[in-house]
């Protein structure tokens, strides 16, 4: 028998929300559109199937936080949280709340997934968080209410790339950990625990087979997503995290984040001999920023070091947890714990631990980001752009030639030195998208990667069936501390009496005569670019409230009556998500892919102070776009700040749209 405070979630389920014809959406690449006035739809090429092959394309989604008690017209207060009082909590969600995720908008972001996505994407990214907050202590969360909402939701994943009958998805679908996936938030114990035990249930459909005892002994995986060619390696990052009071980082032994790092190391060599690339996904980023850090130094050290030995495999790392857009550098260069006389209490620096919850707190964080941006290595004076320094830094220059030049060449060669050569190798890169959850308003990302030479890769589809367990390392390749997986797990089961000083084994990095990898120039499987997509939750839940009052209801309608309103309203396309920006021909990033480099570059810029008088427009690409008008209407805020237009840019994606003009020049000063 279910438990009585479930029957919420199951009647949420059975009252769904009928479909709502999709629009507001541009597509990436070559997928067809059309223009419909000031909107856009994608016309779905006749056979969207899984098994023609590699699309280029995956979906990053996060963060969703379902909330089966959500009830439309309730207060939005923090005490309340949606569930109680009457307040302005909106049909679709409680956009700029600290409300969770009714249902109406989980069911219609599944639809537009469904309607706008299947067929054309490879895989799935799923980095977290699926069940709601523990903010109401009237309704305080149980264990069978978490896994019962990461249940349901991973049932609609499958029920959205399902072929036919079949409980199967057609393309591999990756999820990862989140601090609220589990009871009490936060905590999570050494594995094989309670939780990594369920979850491999709830999951079963998303781990690989020969990848389950792996799982349940700490909650990490990898999954082939294109077999022998690229896999994606879903990391546990509730044993990085500064907030989990249940481990202490990743350098003792006895600790599970050092096995973690080093079951991390021994999977990247696996595909290093195998000449497999690899994308990193986590749920809480390696944020550390000013005073700010999300994970414990000694793990973000490890990480740090480990992205950057092999960076000739490593794709990209993506995160959610922080609910907003944004990216962070890892710099090599303050990577310290090779040095044999720092011990490990030096390195254990006090985070800041208190959630980023409001628009202050986290505009403190992207502010103290911008900062440390602005100490990293500058282009010589007189370089316009960094995208012609990195193009003109093979360029040969003979001794005669113009003293100035050869001068400026120098400083050219110096610089580049500074950052890692031409590609920026001295850093790193890991991108956060922002959240289903309307914190501000409901977002997804779409990344687009690079196929060239990959016509005739096998999909997951073509090889779920087949027998593709990964071989153990050749001894040739892996040397015998460098365990498999299954040795790997008995070695723990041994005991951990091992030397009281931290020990581990550093990674060996790249072939001096090795490429750049996909993360630092463009080949198979780098990322190109992304399109980010948002609904306008204000413009949608308005639309449902003047729908109801036509109909004469009221702001809290009764089932009948929204299905009366949702059957009238078939046509208006009451729920969309739109494009927010796409990086492949944004006006502002200007990003040719997004390599390290071009986020080097972007926050270059994005750290550049406002000096001239018209510095808010320095960036645009068109100027003359701009009338008389808007230049007057700046001179008249003789109260602000000249502003970096990229900055002022970053900052507004950061919160998804949802802050307005003024805000937004008050907060990104």
């Amino acid at each position: 028998m279910l438990p009585i405070l479930l029957f919420p979630i199951v009647s949420t389920l059975i009252g769904s929300v009928l479909a709502i014809p999709i629009s507001d959406q541009q597509p990436l690449g070559n997928q067809l559109w059309h223009s419909n006035g000031d909107l856009y739809s994608i016309d779905k090429p006749p056979d969207s199937s899984s098994s023609r092959g590699l699309t280029g394309r995956f979906l990053h989604i996060t963060d969703l936080h379902p909330d089966s008690h959500y009830k439309t017209g309730r207060s939005v207060d923090e005490d309340d949280a949606c569930h109680w009082g009457k307040g302005p909590a909106g049909y679709f969600g409680a956009e700029g709340s600290e409300c969770d995720s009714p249902f109406t908008l989980i069911n219609e972001t599944f639809r537009w997934i469904e309607k706008n996505l299947k067929g054309d994407i490879d895989f799935v990214i799923w980095t977290g968080d699926s069940a709601r907050h523990d903010n109401d202590e009237r309704i305080p969360r149980t264990e069978e209410e978490v896994s019962a909402m990461n249940e349901i939701i991973a049932s609609k994943f499958i029920d959205t790339f399902k072929e036919g009958s079949s409980r199967t998805p057609s393309i591999p679908i990756v999820p990862t950990l989140g601090n609220n996936d589990f009871m009490p938030h936060n905590i999570f114990n050494d594995g094989p625990n309670r939780w990594t035990k369920k979850f491999v249930d709830i999951w079963a459909k998303f781990i690989p087979e020969h990848q389950r005892h792996t799982f349940v002994e700490g909650g990490w995986f990898t999954s082939e997503v294109v077999p022998n060619r690229l896999a994606v390696i879903s990391l546990n990052t509730m044993y990085f995290f500064d907030s989990n009071s249940a481990v202490d980082g990743c350098s003792a032994k006895s600790q599970p984040g050092f096995e973690h790092m080093e079951w991390l190391r021994v999977q990247l060599e696996l595909l290093r001999s195998r000449h497999m690339k690899a994308i990193l996904i986590g749920h809480v980023p390696p944020a550390r920023s000013g005073s700010k850090r999300s994970w414990d130094e000694t793990c973000w050290q490890k990480y740090t070091l480990w992205v950057q030995q092999y960076r000739d495999i490593i794709v990209g790392t993506a995160y959610g947890h922080m609910n907003i857009d944004h990216f962070m550098l890892q710099d090599s260069h303050k990577v310290d714990i090779l040095d044999a006389s720092k011990d490990s209490a030096s390195l254990a620096i006090s985070a800041d631990t208190s959630p980023l919850v409001s628009i202050q707190s986290r505009q403190s964080y992207l502010v103290d980001l911008r900062e440390d941006w602005s100490k990293m290595p500058s282009p010589p004076p007189g370089m316009s752009a960094l995208h012609e320094l990195f193009e003109d830094s093979s360029t040969e220059h003979t001794e005669d030639a113009d003293p100035e030049v050869l001068v400026a060449n120098k400083k050219k060669r110096k610089f580049l030195k500074k950052i890692g050569g031409p590609w920026a190798e001295r850093y790193s890169v890991s991108l956060v998208s922002a959240s289903v959850v309307p914190n501000y308003f409901p977002s997804l990302r779409v990344v687009e990667y690079n196929i060239s030479g990959l016509v005739d890769a096998t999909t997951w589809a073509e090889s779920r069936d087949q027998d593709t367990a990964v071989a153990s390392p050749s001894s040739d390749v892996i040397d015998d501390d460098d365990d498999d997986d299954d040795a790997f797990i008995e070695k723990k089961k041994k005991g951990k009496k091992k030397k009281k000083q931290p020990h581990f084994k550093v990674p060996k990095p790249p072939s001096s005569s090795a490429p750049p990898g996909p993360a630092y120039s463009n080949q198979p499987f780098t990322w190109l670019g992304y399109t980010q997509y948002f609904a306008n939750l204000s413009k949608i839940n308005e639309h449902m409230t003047n729908s109801w009052e036509v109909a004469g209801d009221s702001i809290n309608p009764t089932d009948t009556e929204v299905n009366e309103v949702r059957e009238t309203s078939h046509n208006d396309n009451a729920f969309v998500f739109e494009v927010e920006y796409d990086t492949r021909n944004d006006p502002i990033y200007k990003m040719k892919d997004l390599t390290v480099r071009s986020f080097f570059e972007l926050a270059t810029r994005i750290a550049k102070e406002s000096s001239k008088k018209n510095d808010f427009l320095a960036d645009s690409t068109n100027v003359d776009d701009y009338d008389d008008d808007d230049f007057e209407r700046q001179k008249k805020k003789k109260k602000k700040k000249h502003q970096n237009k990229v900055w002022r840019t970053f900052f507004e994606r950061a919160f998804v749209g949802y802050l307005d003009s003024d805000d937004l020049d008050d907060l990104s000063e």
